[in-house]
């Protein structure tokens, strides 16, 4: 099993992190990992996307996958594949589970939590985990650097003349 946690401190509620994370195609402009979206769909506090997504370190295309996100309100949102009977081939391949969480730490601030875990079938591990545990914690890393300053720089506002 491959697991990266990345923590940050980022200008922002709790909540508005979240929001920001559980918008999947705004997201996606700042984590590599998400190749094109094919569609999103959001009931309550569940939002489902297809992607094909793309792992660092290994090569060729993913087959694409429909991943589910969980939010719970001012804590944290859960990732993980989309049950049965959508994604067989993914649950035959890998295990995967994720979450982002966010606790405000002071007035306008939260600490982020990042955590990606990825767990292959035995006949994969060999080949996959290798290359995803010299590349998945810097793209990890990059992907909250980058949720920080997108945050960040929309609570700036625009900038004036």
């Amino acid at each position: 099993m491959v697991q990266v946690i990345v923590e940050e401190t980022i200008r922002c509620t709790p909540q508005e992190y979240l929001d920001f994370v559980m918008d999947a195609e705004r997201y996606a402009e700042i984590d590599d990992k998400i190749g094109p979206i094919d569609w999103v769909r959001r009931v309550g506090h569940i939002v489902e996307f297809r992607f094909r997504p793309r792992l660092p370190g290994i090569p060729g295309p993913a087959p694409k996958l429909v991943s589910q996100m969980r939010l719970t309100p001012g804590r944290r949102v859960d990732v993980r594949y989309a049950p049965l009977p959508r994604n067989r081939l993914n649950h035959l391949l890998s295990r995967f589970s994720a979450s982002f969480e966010a606790e405000a730490v002071a007035d306008g601030v939260s600490r982020v939590r990042r955590t990606i875990s990825i767990d292959f079938a035995p006949f994969l591990r060999w080949l996959l985990e290798p290359a995803l545990r010299r590349r998945l914690p810097a793209d990890v890393r990059n992907e909250v650097r980058g949720s920080k300053r997108r945050l960040e720089s929309e609570e700036a506002g625009p900038p004036t003349a």
